[in-house]
């Protein structure tokens, strides 16, 4: 059977095209994807991501039981504070990848990705024996809504938002429209935002009320298509194109997150460490196609007349016009920034350029 949010209804009534994600039936457009890319570009656009999972993890060990799990050192964590993390198997191949929430004392919320929930909760409870750890999955008693580009500040604020100077990648008991929330500056666009997590009986309210307030700023609701060129655009990984179980933090261009300091052991913590001193057989790289063709998930990469890689997400970018694509190629020094490929598409070989990521100027970084 497939799921539905608790917002379900009020997509059907905008006229939402719906589709089967991760075994969810959600919005995948209002109006037109381009229409509601830059919308959130230039504006502000409002995304039900509800089918997103939120387990919370407390007790006198859950610091030392995630700090076992993720490569991220959870004991540096400030209260209030959050950290982008992946969820390791004991091979080093990620299992999902999560942002973690400092809540309190030994107190935390971890977001995973919807198609990833039954798997997230079953290697946390295998991992958590001799410790006193709750795992809380609440998935189902909470809605999450993304407000999400240049004006979300502004909306937020009209909306009874008070808290001077949120910095981003933080997580704040907030009140809006009388509503007691948690709102995190957080998003997977690429663009400043909030993700405002709500339990499911006010979620028809605050929606409703955004795009209500939301009138004066441009604001639209968004489909996941839109979510999908936008975090593509800002190089964000999408867990099953980008991530899986036989790709490390390192070899997906994660090393940024992983600390090389820290002390306490993890799942697959000697074979990362060993990739980051001595390198990883593959890589991913940005490509832009050099001519009109779009690199598909899945498509061949050719480099000198040999197999080197695979697409693993591509779009015509709505920002540039370009059309991008994210990939895994061999690891070979002449396969870099410039450096030419071929995409096979259709059975022929079309030429792209290896670019630097991000496609676009992230501007979500609010210090």
């Amino acid at each position: 059977m497939v799921k539905e949010t608790y917002l379900h209804d009020k997509h059907v009534a905008l006229g939402a095209k719906m589709v089967d994600f991760a075994g969810w039936h959600m919005p995948v457009q209002y109006s037109s994807i381009i229409e509601e890319h830059k919308t959130v570009r230039n504006a502000v656009g409002l995304f039900d991501v509800s089918h997103m999972g939120e387990v919370f993890v407390s007790g006198k060990d859950a610091t030392t039981f995630l700090n076992k799990v993720v490569p991220q050192d959870i004991e540096k964590l400030g209260y209030e504070k959050a950290v982008y993390c992946q969820l390791p198997n004991k091979n080093g191949g990620l299992i999902d990848d999560l942002i973690i929430y400092k809540l309190g004392i030994e107190y935390y919320l971890v977001i995973c990705n919807a198609s990833r929930i039954d798997e997230d909760l079953n290697w946390l409870v295998r991992n958590k024996r001799g410790m006193n750890v709750k795992i809380d999955n609440q998935s189902h008693n909470y809605s999450l809504l993304a407000i999400q580009g240049p004006k979300a500040i502004d909306l937020v604020r009209k909306m009874g938002y008070n808290i001077p100077d949120q910095k981003s990648f933080t997580i704040k008991p907030a009140i809006i429209e009388g509503i007691k929330l948690l709102a995190s500056r957080t998003g997977y666009t690429g663009e400043d935002g909030f993700e405002l997590l709500v339990e499911n009986e006010y979620s028809e309210f605050l929606w409703d009320k955004i795009l209500e307030e939301g009138q004066e700023y441009g604001i639209k609701p968004i489909g996941l298509g839109a979510r999908d060129t936008l975090r593509l655009e800002a190089a964000l990984h999408l867990y099953g194109n980008d991530l899986d179980e036989t790709t490390t933090p390192i070899e997906a261009g994660l090393s940024w997150s992983v600390p090389k300091d820290k002390q306490a052991d993890y799942n697959g913590k000697e074979i990362i460490m060993s990739q980051i001193a001595n390198g990883v057989s593959k890589k991913l790289v940005g490509l832009e196609m050099l001519d009109r063709n779009i690199a598909r998930h899945g498509y061949e990469i050719y480099f000198n007349g040999e197999k080197v890689g695979h697409i693993t997400s591509g779009c015509v970018s709505p920002s540039t016009g370009k059309n991008i694509a994210l990939a895994y190629v061999k690891n070979m020094k002449e396969i870099c920034t410039g450096a030419t490929v071929q995409v096979m598409i259709r059975e022929k070989l079309h030429d792209a350029q290896i670019v630097k990521r991000p496609f676009i100027e992230k501007r979500n970084k609010v210090k």
